[in-house]
C-alpha cells in the first residue's frame, strides 16, 4: 500500500486528500518507485482545477526521484536499486510508491541528491527544451537578449544560469524588489519588477529600442500582449504556461503589424515524448548541473500530507526557486 494525494473533483487545494492505494508489480515496459522526494509545478494546479483536465479520480504530481524497486519485461536501462528520476505523464508522483512507464525515467547520477532531482526534472527539461530547443527563426547567439518572465520561479532561476552559461543576456521580469534581486544573483542580466515598472518600456531601454529576439512566458493572460511589444522583427513568443490564466483568442493579423513576429505554444511533454529525446535532454541537464554552472535552490519543504497548503503558497507567488513534498 501507499499512501498518496488524490482528487474525486476538481476545485481548490481543499479538495486534495490522502489515501491509501495498492500498488501492484510492474508491467511490461512499466517500473516501480519509491519516491524520496516529489516535485511541485504550476501544472499539478492546472490539473487539479480542470484547466487540464484527467479522468477522475486523479493521483497529481509529474515529477519525482526515488529508488527503483522493481522492472517490467523489456525494461532494459534500469534496474531494482538504481536511483533514479524523472518528469512526466501519467500523473501519479504525489505518492510514496507508484507504478510508472519507464521511458521518462532515467538512472540519476550520484552526485545529485534526491531532492535536488525533484526540484529540478520537470523544470530543467523545460529550461533545456526553451533555451536550445524552442529558438527564433534567427537562432540565438552569445549577447542576444531574451527576456524571461517569473525569473525567480523553479524554472526561472534554471533558466537564468543556463542563459549565462550560453552567453545570453536574460532579462528577467518578477514581482517585487527581492525577488529581481533573486534573478540578478543567478545570472539575469537584467531584472525587472513588473509590479513597479512598465516591462515593455525597460526593454526597450535596456535593448536600446531594438527589442528582445525571444520571449519566454509562462504567465499567460496578463503578460501576453506586453510580451509581443517587447519583440523584435521576426522574434519568437514562446508561451509555456498559464499561471495568471490562459490566453484568450487573437486575430493572427496582430503578428504581422508588430514585425512578422513568431508565436509557439510549447510544452514539455512533446519534447519527451520518446526515451531517446528523454534521456538526450536529461543528459544535458545532469551534466550542467553536475559542472556546477547550474545550481538547483530549493527553498520550500512539505510533508506531503501538507501539499494543500504547498499549493496554496505556490498559487499566491509566495515561493521561489523549487519546492518538494516529501513523503
Amino acid at each position: 500500500m501507499s499512501k498518496a494525494i488524490q482528487i474525486q473533483q476538481y476545485g481548490g487545494p481543499e479538495v486534495m486528500q490522502v489515501v491509501d492505494l495498492e500498488v501492484g508489480a510492474p508491467g511490461a515496459g512499466e517500473v516501480r518507485i519509491r519516491h524520496h522526494a516529489c516535485g511541485l509545478n504550476f501544472i499539478d494546479v492546472y490539473q487539479r482545477t480542470g484547466l487540464y483536465p484527467n479522468p477522475l479520480p486523479l493521483t497529481l504530481g509529474l515529477e519525482g526521484a526515488g529508488v527503483i524497486e522493481a522492472v517490467g519485461a523489456g525494461v532494459t536501462h534500469l534496474a531494482a536499486g538504481d536511483r533514479a528520476a524523472y518528469a512526466g505523464n501519467p500523473p501519479g508522483a504525489y505518492s510514496e510508491v507508484r507504478v510508472m512507464p519507464a521511458k521518462t525515467v532515467c538512472r540519476l547520477p550520484d552526485g545529485i541528491a534526491f531532492d535536488t532531482a525533484a526540484g529540478m526534472m520537470l523544470k530543467g527539461l523545460t529550461a533545456q527544451y526553451l533555451l536550445k530547443r524552442t529558438l527564433p527563426v534567427e537562432g540565438l547567439q552569445a549577447g542576444d537578449f531574451v527576456l524571461f518572465h517569473a525569473a525567480a520561479g523553479g524554472v526561472g532561476l534554471i533558466a537564468c544560469q543556463w542563459a549565462r552559461a550560453l552567453g545570453l543576456q536574460l532579462i528577467g521580469t518578477a514581482g517585487s524588489a527581492a525577488k529581481c534581486a533573486l534573478a540578478l544573483e543567478h545570472g539575469a542580466a537584467h531584472a525587472i519588477d513588473y509590479s513597479q515598472e512598465d516591462f515593455v518600456a525597460r526593454v526597450k531601454a535596456i535593448t536600446a529600442g531594438k527589442g528582445v529576439k525571444a520571449v519566454y512566458d509562462s504567465i499567460g493572460q496578463d503578460t501576453f500582449e506586453a510580451s509581443l511589444d517587447c519583440l523584435r522583427p521576426f522574434g519568437l513568443l514562446a508561451s509555456f504556461g498559464n499561471a495568471s490564466g490562459p490566453v484568450a483568442p487573437f486575430a493572427p493579423g496582430l503578428l504581422g503589424p508588430k514585425g512578422s513576429l513568431y508565436l509557439t505554444r510549447q510544452t514539455l511533454f512533446t519534447h519527451i515524448a520518446t526515451r531517446e529525446a528523454t534521456q538526450a535532454m536529461a543528459d544535458e541537464l545532469f551534466a550542467v548541473v553536475g559542472s556546477g554552472a547550474v545550481k538547483i535552490r530549493i527553498d520550500q519543504r512539505y510533508a506531503l500530507a501538507d501539499v494543500a497548503q504547498a499549493h496554496r503558497d505556490l498559487e499566491a507567488r509566495k515561493t521561489t526557486g523549487s519546492t518538494v513534498l516529501m513523503p
